[in-house]
């Protein structure tokens, strides 16, 4: 990855907070973004590194972002980041919290940088992402599921769900959202470890129960960053698609290839070709 495409992410991650901090006359928003920015300039960096910290680049950066989501934003600030509170925020009509972080990082933001979230942000990632079934298609005849239709019903109940509590005129609706908050993360976490270790595949949660990946397998189809295949330098030896946790066929550089709106970009690829046949 070169290092101008780094900077040009992290220079799109600072206009967005200048862009928010003016528009919301609220400082926030400048350390927010110009903080996740920084970490995932930095981490990507290190990820793609010839160093020997590079294989722990991705999950640090999981962490110091994810951590400062879940435990900051969501436990201590009690605001509820999931697409609960989305739809809450969403009715109320308050750009702020949860709308903005959707908006940047899985409505438009996608449409620049793809799955990006999914693959160094997201703070259910970045725990099942530590077990052990990192490569789910060590054997190449792998075949997904057919259950990835679960994800539409939970995207649709959760917009039912906080549809109700506005119609029925719920009482203290800020505490249930965090409620929602702390049960949604139990529930996400149990069924991720579960599924990961019942399919022996870390990211079985996001291929077929994550509601969010409705609106990130839309957006990303046009994303403008993606991983691109030189055919001329391929020797076929097919160590890309072992290590691709989305099972994405990168063989294929059109955007309906098998499995395109799914690449996380952890770059598990380029850094495994041995003849530069992969790039971003």
């Amino acid at each position: 990855m070169k290092k101008t495409s780094l900077l040009i992410f992290l220079l799109i991650f600072e206009i967005v907070a200048v862009t928010l901090t003016l528009a919301l006359d609220d400082i926030f928003y400048f350390f927010n973004f110009t903080y996740i920015g920084l970490g995932l300039t930095i981490g990507i960096y290190l990820h793609v590194s010839n160093s020997k910290y590079s294989r722990y680049g991705r999950n640090v950066i999981q962490l110091a972002i994810g951590l400062y989501m879940l435990v900051f934003l969501g436990f201590m600030s009690h605001e509820n980041m999931m697409i609960e509170g989305f739809w809450y925020y969403l009715f109320l009509g308050s750009f702020t919290a949860a709308v903005i972080h959707y908006a940047v990082a899985k409505i438009f933001g996608p449409l620049l940088f793809g799955r990006g979230w999914c693959g160094y942000a997201c703070w259910t990632a970045m725990i099942l992402d530590l077990l052990p079934y990192k490569y789910p298609n060590q054997n190449l005849d792998y075949k997904r599921k057919g259950f990835g239709y679960i994800r539409h019903i939970l995207f649709i109940a959760s917009l039912v769900l906080v549809s109700g509590l506005f119609l029925f005129k719920i009482n203290n609706l800020e505490m249930w959202m965090f409620y929602l908050f702390l049960l949604g993360n139990i529930i996400y976490y149990a069924i991720g470890i579960a599924l990961a270790f019942a399919l022996k595949d870390n990211r079985a949660f996001c291929k077929y129960i994550c509601p969010t990946t409705v609106f990130l397998k839309i957006s990303s189809y046009f994303s403008l960053l993606r991983i691109k295949h030189d055919e001329n330098s391929c020797i076929n030896c097919n160590k890309c698609l072992r290590v691709c946790p989305m099972e994405v066929d990168i063989f294929d550089n059109s955007r309906k290839r098998e499995n395109g709106t799914e690449c996380i970009l952890c770059l598990n690829c380029i850094k495994e070709c041995p003849h530069s046949a992969l790039d971003l």
